[in-house]
């Protein structure tokens, strides 16, 4: 049986950001997989642009979203909300014909500075994804709050709390990835 094909999102563009790393541990937790992370630093969405054609990455991350078994999007707190990134990514891929994210099992983290994790940005991403009808699972959250001091030099979670609960959740979307 082909190892299941798990793509990663990363909702924060900054090198070294907390949740390309807690990303990075979530696909290594994952286990055998052909992993592959995404890329959305893509224009904003604009309907012009759109009129003129749908940009070569948007299709190529649409292509990914579809060709994955499973998805984990890592997402940041901006101001209490989603990552200007991330929300445009979700606006773009929802104009690529196909509909790429109905029925895609996909687990929903993140990792920020304050205290709650990213509380609000996760609730948001959720809802952000009901429209374009991914299959969220509802696994507790995995917030890593105080994100600046959970991760060791390689990236990996300094909490064992933190790594078993990711674990968990990340157990469940391999159940269902086929």
């Amino acid at each position: 049986m082909a190892s299941p094909k798990v793509l990663g999102i990363s909702g924060s563009l900054r090198s070294g950001s907390f949740n390309t790393k807690l990303l990075n541990v979530a696909i290594t937790s994952f286990g055998d997989a052909e992993a592959n992370v995404a890329d959305i630093n893509f224009p904003l969405y604009d309907g012009d642009i759109e009129a003129q054609g749908i940009p070569d990455a948007v299709q190529a991350f649409a292509a990914q979203v579809a060709d994955a078994d499973a998805v984990i999007i890592s997402s940041p707190e901006y101001n209490k909300g989603i990552s200007g990134a991330l929300k445009n990514a979700l606006d773009w891929v929802s104009r690529v014909e196909g509909n790429v994210f109905r029925g895609k099992p996909t687990l929903v983290i993140g990792a920020a500075a304050g205290r709650t994790g990213g509380e609000t940005a996760y609730f948001m991403t959720r809802h952000c994804l009901t429209p374009l009808g991914a299959t969220v699972l509802a696994t507790p959250a995995v917030l890593v709050a105080g994100a600046f001091g959970e991760f060791n030099d390689d990236g990996a979670l300094k909490s064992e709390q933190y790594q078993a609960s990711l674990d968990a959740a990340v157990k469940v979307l391999r159940s269902v990835a086929g």
